[in-house]
C-alpha cells in the first residue's frame, strides 16, 4: 500500500507547470540572497558605518620574570632535628614579599650557617611551639639562599612570619641583626633581590609597585578582615608591629626593590 502523498493516491492535488518551476528556484533564490547579506552586512540604516580595519596579531601578555637563584635545599641544614609536623599549607600565589632579620649575632662564619639556622627551627618550634620554621627562605652575609619552611620553594608556601599577612606573601630573613648603624652586605641584599625578583615575578609582580592584602589577625597593624596595599616589598614592620627588619635594613628596601626590578626586566 502506498504512502500518504505517493503517486497512486488520487486525493492528491496536482501543481500547475508553472507554479512547479517557481518553487524550484526557491532555494537557489534564498542562497543567493543569503550571499548579498553575508557580503554586505544588515542593510538597516545606521548614523555611522566604521570603515573596515585589518585585524591585528594578538600580542601574548607582558610577563616579567627572572632567574631562579641557587637555593641551598633544606636538608642541608635541618640533619635529624626536623620534628613531627602537619603537611604544608599553600595559597594560590605569592604577591608580596616581607624582609626580616632574624635578631641574631652578626659576626658567623658563612660555613656555620646551616647550624645558626637548625638553631632557629629549634627555637620556634620547640620554645615557641610553631609546627615549622616560620620564614620561607633564610639568607646569610655571604649571598647564600636557604630554603627555610617546607613545601617547595618553587610554590607558593603559607608562612609564619608576618602576623596577618602570611597568605600570598613569601618570609625572606637575613641572618643576622642590622639595627641602626650597623653595615648591611651586599651580597646578602644582592641575594635579597635576586630571589624576590623571581618568587614575584612568578605571579608578575612588580617590587616597586604594591599589593593587595587582606589582615587575618587582629595582632597585624590592621584588624582582621581590612584589606589593605602595601609594598610588594616589604619590611616586616609594615604588616606588623615591630622594628624587624631593623633601621639599617629597611634604608636598603628602596634599592633592593630597583634591584630586583631591573633583574625581572623593568625599568
Amino acid at each position: 500500500m502506498g504512502s500518504k502523498g505517493s503517486v497512486g493516491d488520487s486525493r492528491v492535488r496536482r501543481v500547475p507547470g508553472a507554479a512547479r518551476v517557481v518553487l524550484a528556484c526557491l532555494p537557489g533564490i534564498a542562497a543567493a540572497v543569503g550571499l548579498v547579506l553575508c557580503a554586505t552586512g544588515d542593510d538597516r540604516p545606521t548614523s555611522h558605518r566604521a570603515h573596515p580595519v585589518a585585524a591585528r596579531p594578538a600580542r601574548p601578555p607582558v610577563v616579567h620574570s627572572a632567574a631562579k637563584p641557587r637555593i641551598v635545599p633544606r636538608t642541608a641544614w635541618i640533619a635529624d632535628a626536623e620534628r613531627e609536623q602537619p603537611p604544608p599549607r599553600y595559597d594560590d600565589r605569592v604577591v608580596a614579599v616581607f624582609v626580616h632579620h632574624t635578631d641574631s649575632p652578626n659576626g658567623y662564619d658563612c660555613a656555620d650557617a646551616p647550624r645558626i639556622i637548625r638553631y632557629l627551627y629549634a627555637g620556634q618550634v620547640d620554645s615557641r611551639d610553631w609546627d615549622d620554621i616560620g620564614y620561607n627562605f633564610v639568607v646569610d652575609r655571604c649571598g647564600t639562599v636557604y630554603e627555610g619552611r617546607a613545601g617547595g620553594v618553587d610554590r607558593p608556601v603559607t608562612g609564619a612570619h608576618t602576623q596577618g599577612f602570611n597568605h600570598r606573601t613569601a618570609g625572606i630573613a637575613a641572618l643576622g641583626t642590622f639595627t641602626a648603624g650597623v653595615p648591611v652586605p651586599q651580597a646578602m641584599t644582592d641575594a635579597i633581590a635576586a630571589l624576590a625578583a623571581w618568587k614575584l615575578g612568578l605571579s608578575d609582580t612588580d617590587p616597586r609597585g604594591g599589593a593587595r592584602l587582606v589582615s587575618s589577625n587582629d595582632l597585624s597593624r590592621y584588624s582582621s578582615g581590612t584589606a589593605v596595599t602595601l609594598p610588594a616589598l616589604a619590611g616586616h614592620n609594615a604588616g606588623y608591629m615591630t622594628s624587624c627588619p631593623g633601621a639599617a635594613l629597611t634604608a636598603r628596601l628602596p634599592a633592593i626593590r630597583q634591584t630586583a626590578a631591573r633583574l625581572q626586566g623593568r625599568r
